[in-house]
């Protein structure tokens, strides 16, 4: 491959923010620099997204790795059970027969791309510095509100959050009032409402003295599981071509940490899919952990439930800065990859010959980035636009969603997660 080709890859990555390898199934992301492609006045802060690996953090790291290490020498080794002999077992065959060649490859070709690898090393420091605006970004609290808590109590109808476009902010700058003392905003029900920014701007909101940014054409609806059927259109012809699901699996590394609540793995039988399909089919994603039980459980159960069929696996590689791996491939647990197992639903509708802009699912494509804070995933949509099916431009859906994409509608019981201003820089836009 030439040096010339290798720029103009290297240029494309620069805008887009993926990396298509050469000779491979398998791409890198950066996802700041996709999510970017939301925004208008703001950008995503590269050491907030990446603060994994921050030097904080790695300090952080290597100290209670060192604090493990002293506390796993003090007690006896763990001896796996029966049950857990047998799950490590089908893994190991599983890694040997299909995911271990296939993800040692796409990471070969990683490494192989030097021209990505000496300009990743930056991925972690802010491109774009703050240019003014600083009352919004400075008017954090120590403990943000806590969605999940508020929207559980019986005052959470009454809880309303502050909607202000960018014309409203342009003139109240103008007249010397400081961004983020707004004078008045559009005021709406921030639970079990769809709140939208219908502007093609980016939005500010306030909700209990906190700022957060809302991407151009979004919209968000706040609530628990048993409220999802206020998401279901009217007219089916009106339903989503794109699904994007992160459900909160059975998970006791994160219900021990606190990191976010989980559910029982029946409850997501009851999420409407069908329902929320476009009648002309959709796509879905689903993002499942490495159990074996899980997977068993999405293919003989949950993907029938929702009349998902057509299943194939994507692979999500996680490497560090240098290139290298999170972690070995061979640990029984916190291994390097997660799956992504996609599916159609409404599949009778797909017309293959009238979709020219139609692409049929191929299986074990390889994702690979860095990743962001726990549970983020990347943000996947544009990778995935050439095998939606249905209208153009598609309409697409993220469950249990933690942030907002423009163009996107939002569901979740924390869907502003990681809209908070404190994870974007400001930039001024030219002209």
């Amino acid at each position: 491959m030439t040096e010339e080709v290798f720029d103009e890859e290297l240029s494309s990555f620069m805008d887009c923010g993926i990396y298509r390898l050469k000779n491979s199934n398998a791409v890198f992301m950066d996802p700041v620099r996709v999510l970017n492609h939301s925004y208008t006045r703001f950008r995503v802060s590269p050491s907030r997204y990446y603060s994994r690996f921050t030097k904080e953090s790695v300090g952080k790291l290597e100290v209670s790795v060192d604090s493990r290490k002293r506390k796993r020498n003090k007690r006896p080794s763990y001896v796996l059970n029966e049950r857990e002999k047998f799950a490590e077992k089908r893994h190991q065959t599983f890694l040997e027969q299909e995911a271990r060649p296939l993800l040692l490859r796409a990471h070969e070709a990683f490494m192989g791309a030097t021209d990505l690898l000496s300009f990743i090393c930056s991925l972690k420091g802010d491109r774009c510095p703050s240019t003014g605006n600083k009352d919004i970004t400075n008017i954090v609290q120590d403990m943000e509100p806590s969605f999940v808590e508020l929207g559980r109590i019986w005052q959470a109808p009454l809880y309303e959050i502050s909607l202000f476009s960018h014309s409203q902010n342009k003139l109240e700058k103008d007249e010397g009032m400081p961004l983020g003392q707004h004078s008045e905003g559009t005021v709406v029900p921030i639970f079990n409402n769809l709140v939208t920014n219908e502007t093609n701007d980016d939005m500010d909101a306030e909700f209990l003295n906190n700022w957060y940014i809302l991407p151009m054409k979004s919209s968000f609806h706040m609530s628990d599981l048993g409220q999802i059927q206020d998401l279901i259109p009217a007219q089916a012809h009106n339903g989503f071509n794109l699904i994007v699901i992160d459900p909160p699996w059975e998970n006791g590394s994160a219900h021990q940490k606190s990191l976010y609540p989980t559910m029982p793995n029946r409850y997501f039988l009851s999420i409407p899919v069908n329902q929320l399909a476009h009648t002309e089919g959709a796509l879905v994603a689903l993002w499942v952990t490495n159990r074996e039980k899980l997977r068993l459980f999405v293919e003989k159960e949950l993907f029938p439930a929702w009349g998902v069929t057509d299943a194939t696996v994507f692979y999500w590689l996680k490497v560090k800065a240098d290139g290298s791996l999170i972690g070995e491939l061979d640990l029984f647990h916190h291994r390097p990859y997660e799956c992504l197992i996609l599916g159609y639903s409404n599949g009778k509708g797909i017309d293959y010959d009238h979709q020219p802009a139609f692409t049929p699912l191929q299986d074990n494509q390889v994702i690979i980035s860095i990743p962001g804070d726990h549970s983020r995933k990347p943000p996947i949509g544009k990778l995935l636009s050439d095998y939606i099916p249905g209208p153009r431009p598609a309409r697409c859906i993220e469950l249990f969603a933690r942030e907002l994409t423009a163009g996107w509608t939002s569901w979740g019981n924390e869907p502003l997660r990681f809209q908070e201003s404190r994870y974007f820089t400001n930039e001024a836009m030219e002209g």
